[in-house]
């Protein structure tokens, strides 16, 4: 009963201590604030892009302030895109990593907190032989002894933080998991990003291939009926010659579309996580995947709490105002507290009889005095650190307002390109069809035709490359404003992240 009782003092000695633990020295986090703009750019946007006929021309609307889906890439309305998605979400070892390297934080930050916050108690069992001289005692000509030892001892250990030293440390390793949790973040929109935009190159590429083979079957043609001429005296045979060069030029052009076209699949196989030899992918075309026209706009004022890069950075920037704390911490005195209790007998029998109990409770204060300026170095180092990473914060929030008015501007400017292509290609389109027939009269030269048909070949690519850059920049906004990570429900949520204020 009385050994119950002194051990139970012994911790609640060092409980205690514990519980006078002061305020933590250092600075306190507030995080930096949003910035006030209304808008991401100088002039305002219109309410709507402009608007072109045929495929990929309808117009968007720009709706501020409206939120973005989680599974934004569900808007452009493609069951085998969001298929493609969700394997790679699954499979992708980009996603793996991070996940793996939030789980590390995790645990780091665990284990600190066990060993920083809550008393150490250890259990120690010792037996040894030992032999002692007369000179232990001094008295060198006394005889030695030889006797057995054995120890059975609970044993209690608790650095007091006073200052907060320890606190600033587990604040710093939390701040080091929202970082990870982040950059998981980032790494899932990324990923998402990168399939969408690439399933819309190969949607373009496709659809060039197939306006070159129909441009080189029309040319095909083109030339019988300028052979056919040819033979009968109508033409020279330089026209002849030319024309059999705009063929090759075009046939020429082919073979990099289909070469582009198939390093674009095996990029879609392995942002899926899979060998570009074993991947069963479907294939993207543009009539296959629908435009979004209602775009949602989040508030400038709110970009800052959405977009996993610059939520990283804030998070650095928390960590290097803990760290600040750890190093001023460092300066003031250190306290420990021990205690232990047990029982020690040269006789295994007797170990835990009457009159072997042994107990300690101590105390120790380490006051650094002089380390050759090498603590307050750390501080004014880690003060520095701190400056860095406010920089780095304040860069990362310019780039990425940046980021959303180029992509806002593209989008407009990529309607007015669509329309223009299109008003292109028809009036090319138009001009071909009467040159073809005035030079079968020959109402024309040559020279006139072979124009007409670079020109209706050159409108015709420039469409699909217009279209396609729709589709791009479209996927790019919702990229560029944070891609709606925040609105996961908790059934769908596969990155234990911080969720935003």
């Amino acid at each position: 009963m009385r050994g119950r009782l002194h051990i139970k003092r012994v911790i609640g000695l060092v409980i205690a201590g514990a519980a006078i633990a002061g305020c933590a020295v250092g600075p306190n986090f507030h995080r930096p604030d949003a910035p006030t703009v209304t808008g991401y750019t100088a002039a305002a946007l219109p309410k709507e892009t402009a608007a072109a006929s045929g495929p990929g021309g309808a117009e968007q609307r720009f709706l501020s302030g409206r939120e973005i889906p989680e599974q934004w890439w569900t808007l452009f309305h493609s069951p085998a895109l969001d298929q493609l998605i969700r394997q790679a979400l699954a499979d992708s070892p980009t996603l793996a990593a991070a996940q793996a390297a939030l789980r590390e934080a995790q645990e780091n930050l665990r284990a600190e907190t066990g060993g920083a916050l809550v008393p150490n108690v250890d259990g120690t069992l010792s037996a040894r032989r030992q032999k002692t001289t007369g000179a232990s005692f001094g008295q060198p000509g006394a005889q030695g002894n030889l006797f057995n030892l054995y120890d059975a001892s609970v044993g209690v250990s608790y650095a007091l933080d006073i200052f907060g030293g320890a606190r600033r440390g587990l604040e710093a390793l939390r701040s080091q998991v929202d970082y990870q949790g982040f950059q998981l973040e980032g790494a899932h929109l990324t990923l998402t990003s990168n399939i969408v935009t690439t399933a819309v190159k190969e949607s373009s590429l496709r659809a060039q291939i197939r306006a070159m083979q129909e441009i080189i079957s029309a040319q095909e043609k083109q030339l019988g009926m300028v052979e056919r001429q040819f033979e009968l005296g109508g033409i020279s045979r330089p026209e002849l010659l030319a024309q059999r060069a705009q063929l090759a030029q075009t046939r020429a052009s082919l073979p990099p579309l289909e070469l582009e076209l198939a390093q674009t699949r095996h990029r879609l196989a392995v942002l899926a996580g899979k060998l570009p030899g074993d991947a069963v992918l479907p294939e993207f075309g543009l009539d296959g995947i629908e435009l979004p026209q209602e775009l949602p706009v989040s508030l400038p004022s709110m970009l800052v709490r959405q977009r996993p890069d610059v939520l990283a950075s804030e998070a650095l920037l928390h960590q290097a105002s803990a760290e600040i704390g750890v190093a001023t911490a460092n300066l003031f005195p250190q306290i420990t507290l021990t205690g232990s209790y047990g029982s020690q007998s040269a006789k295994k029998g007797d170990l835990f009889s009457g009159g072997t109990l042994v107990w300690s409770l101590g105390g120790a204060l380490l006051q650094p005095l002089l380390h050759g300026g090498e603590l307050t170095a750390k501080r004014r180092a880690a003060i520095a650190a701190y400056d860095q990473a406010s920089a780095q914060y304040r860069e990362t929030v310019l780039l990425a307002f940046q980021n959303v008015a180029d992509v806002l501007r593209a989008l407009e400017a990529d309607a007015a390109a669509l329309k223009a292509q299109d008003d292109s290609e028809t009036a090319a389109r138009d001009a071909l069809e009467l040159t073809q027939k005035q030079f079968e009269f020959g109402a024309v030269s040559y020279l006139a035709l072979l124009n007409a048909e670079r020109q209706h070949q050159q409108a015709r690519i420039g469409r699909v490359q217009a279209q396609a850059a729709r589709y791009a920049d479209t996927a790019a906004l919702f990229q560029a404003l944070g891609g709606g990570w925040w609105n996961r429900s908790p059934e769908t949520d596969g990155a234990a992240t911080p969720k935003k204020d």
